[in-house]
């Protein structure tokens, strides 16, 4: 969570990914949390209500943008619950809040010089450590900002990043959370170190002309260079596996959503495997793929990503294109939303928004309703599936063999087929893919043989070719 400090010779460093227990070493830094509010007033004709009124409640999300934000929106006091969310989820204890109201955000400090003066004595007062914004900062905010509060200050998309640090495990991870670091430090150098003037300030260490600040834009390039190299190699990989995959009759579903709509604890279920299951935001970063076997006995395989957020860093976008890419050559996407949450339709909007940026937005798709296990008996009864949506549970297993029954129709790769075979006793192997592989639906044994209907994938028909005695009926 700790912004880029500068060192004692003014130098900038190079950001790395963090130690994912180096936050539990030490004791919970106290954050005190700072929402905004602009009110845009409308064009003609206005509503009637101040914008400047600090008990209004019907403005939109902290946005310094002139542009209006996707629709539906959530309210300032919303964002402000999803940042203690975040806050929380990177190992911070809240020691205080504050939502500051106004019609613009000021240029200088975002909030005004004055409420930042009553900002400062709040946070004062509770010992705050640091004091996160849900707003992102410039670099010359966030400097007049931490001259008046006189502690650290950091903003929301710093906030997201280290989240992104403390859960890379994998060294694909790590590399896409520094390259997003590097980018996010790049414009905010200027007036990061003790100085910036020429390199040495006296006789016998005067430098040839160049700055510190223009020494440490220098070393980030080199090594956002160096990042962009390895991360080519990681999309080169993933490229050539994706080639093997598709050269193999295997779709692939991948899981998207929200943070936190519960798409390990889905994945888990229906894999069987072990990943992690945390309430907290972000709690799976690196991407994880498992084969499963459909109702149909077709096998798939299943990805869990990374969760999306409201106002997702641009530069996490990018940096994690080589992770997400996987969204645009799957098969079938599975959108998991929370059915709990008040804010559901926020939130799906907010997935639809990112997947539009990775160009999958096109893809067939399957709603998936989670958390229906926390819905009252009454709002249970009333729901019902469709063709786009499918309600489940995932921690209950309520509605896991409809989801996988729409999964197997929506899938048309490795169409599946209902045909007669004759296979000699003798095969064994044969017997063995038919029994593994398809749906038996009458076996008779006669003069050595045995006469199977089968319904079953195209890639194992292919196999058992020799002994079709009656035609094929795709069922896909």
């Amino acid at each position: 969570m700790h912004p880029s400090k500068p060192s004692r010779s003014g130098r900038t460093p190079i950001p790395r990914a963090s130690n994912p227990d180096s936050v539990n070493a030490k004791s919970k830094e106290r954050a005190f949390l700072v929402g905004l509010d602009y009110k845009k007033r409308p064009r003609p004709s206005p509503k009637g209500t101040s914008s400047r009124s600090d008990g209004a409640r019907d403005g939109s999300s902290a946005s310094a943008s002139s542009k209006a934000p996707s629709i539906p929106e959530f309210s300032a006091e919303e964002s402000l619950d999803e940042l203690r969310s975040l806050a929380a989820s990177a190992g911070a204890e809240i020691a205080g809040e504050f939502l500051q109201r106004r019609d613009k955000p000021d240029a200088a400090t975002l909030v005004g010089k004055g409420k930042l003066e009553e900002i400062a004595g709040a946070a004062a007062s509770v010992s705050a450590d640091l004091i996160l914004f849900d707003h992102d900062l410039t670099a010359s905010q966030q400097r007049n900002i931490e001259k008046v509060v006189k502690t650290r200050v950091i903003d929301r998309t710093q906030l997201i990043l280290d989240i992104f640090a403390k859960h890379a495990r994998t060294r694909e991870g790590q590399l896409q959370v520094e390259m997003a670091q590097l980018e996010y430090m790049l414009p905010r150098l200027s007036g990061r170190g003790v100085e910036m003037s020429q390199l040495g300030g006296g006789i016998g260490t005067r430098g040839p002309g160049e700055t510190q600040l223009e020494t440490d834009r220098r070393k980030i390039f080199r090594r956002v260079r160096h990042v962009k190299q390895q991360l080519e190699n990681v999309r080169r990989i993933r490229a050539q596996q994706r080639q093997r995959r598709e050269s193999a009759p295997v779709a692939t579903v991948a899981l998207v959503g929200y943070t936190n709509a519960g798409k390990s604890t889905l994945f888990n279920v229906i894999t069987q495997a072990a990943v992690l299951e945390s309430p907290r935001m972000f709690a799976t970063l690196d991407p994880t793929t498992r084969a499963i076997s459909l109702p149909s006995r077709r096998e798939v395989l299943v990805s869990d990503t990374v969760g999306f957020i409201r106002n997702l860093p641009h530069t996490l976008v990018s940096a994690f294109r080589a992770t997400l890419e996987e969204l645009q050559h799957a098969d079938l996407i599975l959108h998991v939303s929370d059915a709990s949450s008040p804010l559901s339709a926020e939130q799906d909007a907010q997935v639809e928004k990112v997947l539009k940026e990775l160009e999958a937005e096109s893809k067939p798709r399957l709603r998936v309703m989670n958390k229906i296990d926390l819905l009252s008996a009454a709002q249970r009864d009333s729901l019902r599936d469709d063709e786009a949506t499918v309600y489940i549970s995932a921690t209950k297993g309520m509605g896991l063999s409809t989801l996988l029954d729409r999964v197997d129709k929506m899938l048309t790769g490795d169409a599946l087929s209902r045909v007669k075979l004759r296979i000699p006793q003798d095969e064994g192997k044969a017997l063995a893919l038919l029994e593994a592989k398809s749906r038996i639906y009458s076996r008779r044994y006669k003069d050595g043989s045995v006469e199977l209907e089968v319904e079953a994938p195209e890639s194992v028909l292919r196999r058992m070719k020799q002994w079709v005695v009656e035609g094929r009926n795709s069922l896909a």
